[in-house]
C-alpha cells in the first residue's frame, strides 16, 4: 500500500497582496522619457512625469513566476540571483543565502556563463587556497607575499564568492534590473538560460522568459520580489523532500511486501 505525502502548495492568490505592493512602492516607474516602449502593456498611467506600472499585471505575473520558480526548485534545479545595483545588493545576497541559491551581487565577471569552466578554475583556485590556510599547510613564504595572497583571496571571494559551490552551469537566472545586467542577460541568452526578472519600464521584457514588471530602485520593492522568489525555492524544496522522502517510504513499502509474499511462500511449501 502506497502512502500519499502532501505536498506544500502555495496558490496564486497567497503570493503576495495589492497592499503589500502599494505599500513598498512597486508600481513606481521610471520618468516617462527613460521608457521602454515594449513595456507599455505593463503601465497603467503617468503621474508628475512618472510611468505608473499596472499592479494588476505585476500581481499576476508574479505569481506565475512563483509557480515556476517553485517548480524548478522541486525538480532541483538550480537558480542564480544577479544584482550587482546598490539597491539589490543586500536583498539579492541575504535572500540566495536564504534559500540556498548561488549569486553574484557585486560584478558580473564577463564569461562566467558561456566560458564557465574557466571560471570554475579560478573558483577551484579560491578553494584550495582557503583549504591550505584551514589545514596550515601553506608553504613558509614573506609576510608581504602573505599579505598579497590575502588581499586576492578577499578580492576574489569579494567577486566570486556566491558563485564558489556552483558546479556547473546554473538551470535558470534570477535578475535584478536586466539593463544593468545586460551582460548576464546576454551570457544566459546564449547558453539558452531562462531569465526571471524584475523588469522596470525601461526594461525591453522580450529579452526576459519570466519578466516581473516592477519598480526595480526603490529597496523595498526588490527586496519584496527577491524574497517571494527565495520563497518560492524555498516551498519547492520542501515539495522536492516531501516528495523523496514518499518515494523512500513507497520502496520500503514494498520490500516488506516482497518479503512477506516470500515468507508466505515458503510457509506454503511447507
Amino acid at each position: 500500500m502506497t502512502t500519499q505525502v502532501a505536498e506544500p502548495k502555495t496558490s496564486e492568490a497567497e503570493v503576495v497582496s495589492m497592499k503589500l505592493l502599494l505599500e513598498t512602492g512597486v508600481h513606481f516607474g521610471h520618468k516617462t522619457r527613460r521608457w521602454h516602449p515594449k513595456m507599455k502593456q505593463y503601465i497603467f498611467t503617468q503621474r508628475n512625469g512618472i510611468h505608473i506600472i499596472d499592479l494588476q499585471q505585476t500581481l499576476g505575473m508574479l505569481s506565475r513566476t512563483y509557480m515556476h520558480v517553485r517548480d524548478l526548485a522541486a525538480e532541483g534545479k538550480t537558480i542564480l540571483f544577479v544584482g550587482t545595483k546598490k539597491q539589490a545588493q543586500e536583498a539579492v545576497e541575504q535572500e540566495s543565502k536564504r534559500c540556498g541559491m548561488p549569486y553574484v551581487s557585486v560584478r558580473w565577471l564577463g564569461g562566467t556563463l558561456t566560458n564557465f569552466q574557466t571560471i570554475r578554475t579560478r573558483l577551484q583556485h579560491l578553494i584550495n587556497i582557503e583549504k591550505m590556510h584551514i589545514a596550515g599547510t601553506v608553504a613558509q613564504v614573506t609576510k608581504k607575499e602573505t599579505l598579497k595572497e590575502a588581499e586576492m583571496v578577499a578580492k576574489m571571494n569579494r567577486q566570486m564568492g556566491g558563485i564558489k559551490e556552483l558546479k556547473s552551469l546554473p538551470d535558470a537566472l534570477f535578475v535584478v534590473d536586466p539593463g544593468k545586467e545586460r551582460i548576464a542577460v546576454a551570457e544566459a541568452r546564449r547558453m539558452k538560460i531562462p531569465i526571471v526578472a524584475i523588469n522596470d519600464t525601461d526594461c525591453d521584457p522580450n529579452n526576459i522568459d519570466w519578466p516581473i514588471p516592477a519598480n526595480d530602485d526603490a529597496i523595498r520593492s526588490v527586496r519584496l520580489i527577491t524574497s517571494k522568489i527565495a520563497d518560492a525555492i524555498i516551498e519547492g524544496k520542501a515539495i522536492r523532500e516531501q516528495r523523496v522522502l514518499a518515494q523512500a517510504k513507497a520502496a520500503a513499502e514494498a520490500a516488506a511486501d516482497t518479503e512477506m509474499d516470500k515468507a508466505e511462500a515458503e510457509k506454503s511449501r511447507d
